[in-house]
């Protein structure tokens, strides 16, 4: 049997669009560069030797680089040989340089925003081209080991694309494809590898859902798979998951066991400094242990300078906007108000408008300005509910806003008491019934 075309990988790919412009590796490095600032983004560090191995088939660039060339060569994905990534090219309208086709204002002509990945309807299909892979190699081999690392970068970059309770289907369907293969006792360590990784977005989706429980269930299983396959990225994210989990219930101890053991088993770059900001940071806050907190701080900050220079891949999309995000929570723990504005500020500016990062640094921001700017703090918390619907409103952002309800306790005023109300007419994540909250 023969899988179909779009996941058979093409060979050859060379740099002849790159040679056709007379262009050096360098030069495109800089044009790439020239569109992130465009964009008001910080670039990514791309060095000679990764495009290198880009063109000459020994590495595949991701999705975003994979844009950004089609953008700095006006070319599609298929005309450079890296429709393997699957980009959905009809979906994604890029907004940079030669193969800008939406309006000034980065929106489409139905006045949607242009940078669709991906879409709900496709979601189904990801499963489906694990299962016909399975098909062709039903003990889990190389293809299945290569198609599974694509779902789960694939679910990983879109994750805030979706409502937690539509992705936490998928991703659970694409893992019970696999346990079949795992069970046989044949499976190798790739196959383990992707189980973790996609008990790891099992994990996270839960807790994201407020459900705290299977989230731990999810998350020690991510561990567990990450130590027994030498996945130190999995076995440090899934720790630092795990702090996650227990700092919410107000298990600081816990919280701060998990982060050190996170922190102990990160590689170098991006993952270290995301356990140190994410998990080891407000752990350690709550725990109100400020100078250690500020000793993570500074791990964080050194590690995501490194990691730019060094361009060191991390999963769930760890930036520096994330970073200043972790920041200003722990720094609001601590009770620095003008530090966590300033750092909240920072993030804030960095975010898509009405994304989950969005949510996140508006209402903690809001939380820095609960006693200086009471009115703003209160009108923030309102945009954030007025523009991201209920059901893509994750638990974090839930729990951002009653805290940030009781800070504002003893303002008073008609504001403050609107927002109370719309709080207690938010509908539940997850229902008495266990069912996910859909419209």
């Amino acid at each position: 049997m023969h899988l179909p075309v779009p996941l058979v990988a093409r060979r050859g790919r060379r740099p002849a669009q790159r040679l056709a412009l007379g262009w050096s590796r360098a030069q495109t490095i800089t044009e790439i560069a020239h569109l992130y600032r465009a964009a008001g983004l910080r670039p990514r560090g791309l060095t000679d030797a990764r495009l290198c191995r880009w063109e000459h088939d020994d590495e595949w660039p991701d999705d975003e680089y994979t844009v950004m060339l089609c953008a700095v060569y006006g070319a599609r994905p298929d005309q450079l040989a890296l429709d393997r990534r699957r980009v959905p090219w009809d979906s994604v309208v890029i907004r940079y340089g030669r193969a800008h086709t939406a309006t000034d204002d980065g929106h489409g002509p139905d006045g949607q925003e242009s940078m669709r990945m991906t879409t709900d309807a496709g979601l189904p299909a990801v499963a489906e081209s694990v299962r016909l892979a399975l098909l062709e190699s039903p003990e889990g081999g190389p293809l299945v080991v290569d198609l599974a690392e694509a779902v789960v970068e694939h679910f990983a970059l879109n994750y805030s694309k979706h409502p937690p309770h539509a992705l936490f289907v998928q991703v659970r369907d694409v893992r019970q494809l696999l346990t079949p293969v795992v069970k046989s006792g044949h499976a190798n360590t790739g196959v383990l590898r992707q189980v973790g990784w996609l008990s790891a977005l099992l994990g996270n989706l839960a807790y994201h859902l407020d459900d705290v429980s299977g989230a731990r269930v999810h998350l020690t299983a991510a561990a567990a798979y990450g130590a027994g396959a030498g996945e130190r990225r999995l076995e440090a994210w899934a720790s630092g998951a795990q702090s996650m989990v227990a700092r919410s219930c107000g298990r600081i101890t816990a919280a701060v066991e998990h982060a050190e053991r996170g922190a102990a088993a990160a590689p170098e770059g991006l993952v270290r400094a995301q356990l140190h900001a994410w998990a080891l940071l407000p752990a350690l806050a709550a725990a109100g242990r400020g100078d250690d907190a500020d000793h993570a701080l500074a791990t964080a900050l050194n590690e995501l300078e490194a990691a730019a220079r060094a361009e060191a891949p991390g999963r769930f999309g760890f930036d520096a906007a994330e970073l200043a995000l972790h920041q200003a929570d722990a720094f609001v723990v601590l009770g620095r108000t003008a530090a966590a504005r300033t750092s909240a500020e920072a993030s804030l500016a960095a975010c898509a408008a009405d994304t989950p990062s969005w949510a996140a640094a508006s209402l903690t921001l809001a939380q820095a300005e609960s006693t200086s700017a009471p009115q703003d703090a209160v009108q923030r918390a309102h945009d954030v509910l007025d523009r991201v619907p209920a059901t893509r409103l994750r638990s974090t952002a839930r729990t951002r806003l009653w805290h940030l309800n009781g800070m504002l306790t003893g303002v008073g005023g008609p504001v403050a008491g609107d927002l109370m109300e719309r709080l207690r007419m938010l509908p539940a994540s997850i229902d008495a019934h266990g069912q996910a909250l859909t419209s």
